[in-house]
């Protein structure tokens, strides 16, 4: 689904991703790891187009969205959930949904997938006349989530979808991820520190260190050593 083949990207003058190649098959989870600083974040902000990659190609199947905007990638198919979540604080609940239906086919509301997004996270129902900069840090990542969902993508990605969230909503954000991946043949790329959570939820790992890609593999193979050499501090 997603090809990223010997991308390399800048901010200003100075490199920070180096010859990266990455694939993230179709209905399958990839988690991106790596050290605070390695270039994770500049990597999934390349994808989108956020950032512009000097070198290389990014492709989602077919289309390859090298030189293609930011917008023109969102209808194409990607959604991406920041770190930091990214919601619009002081819109409602229901607001923010509606905003994800800018990338959307056709882009316009469409209730049955507001209720889906009921379904799938019953507090944003309760809560969908609030001001969303007032939600817990879990509810507002729920809502990023399900806002960044009813766009319909075929690639979802997440940079640090745990950061700050509490267990119980880690647990259900963990048990999406794997339900969109089987269920709904959603990609999903993850940027996560959180071991247990990457081991729990992905098929393949990637390990990127000073903006390159170090270490890859089957997340059956992602041993202590390996996490050791790479991720400890």
């Amino acid at each position: 689904m997603l090809q990223a083949n010997k991308v390399d990207a800048y901010y200003g003058q100075s490199q920070i991703l180096r010859n990266v190649s990455l694939v993230v098959p179709p209905g399958e989870v990839v988690c991106l790891m790596g050290r605070n600083g390695a270039g994770k974040t500049t990597f999934m902000k390349s994808v989108m187009g956020l950032v512009k990659s000097k070198k290389g190609e990014i492709a989602l199947g077919d289309t390859s969205l090298t030189k293609k905007t930011t917008g023109q990638r969102a209808r194409s198919g990607i959604s991406y959930v920041p770190q930091g979540r990214g919601i619009f604080p002081y819109l409602t609940v229901y607001e923010n949904l509606l905003m994800g239906f800018e990338s959307a086919k056709p882009n316009r509301p469409n209730n049955d997938t507001i209720a889906e997004m009921y379904a799938q996270f019953p507090v944003l129902e309760t809560m969908k006349g609030r001001i969303a900069g007032t939600l817990s840090g879990g509810q507002q990542q729920q809502l990023a989530i399900a806002r960044a969902l009813v766009s319909k993508p075929k690639l979802l990605l997440l940079d640090e979808p745990t950061e700050g969230i509490q267990p119980s909503i880690v647990f259900e954000i963990e048990q999406l991820i794997v339900q969109l991946s089987r269920e709904k043949n959603i990609s999903i790329l993850v940027v996560e520190q959180f071991l247990d959570f990457a081991r729990s939820v992905a098929d393949h790992f990637y390990i990127m260190e000073t903006g390159q890609i170090v270490e890859q593999g089957e997340i059956a193979h992602f041993t202590d050593e390996i996490a050791k050499k790479y991720l400890s501090v």
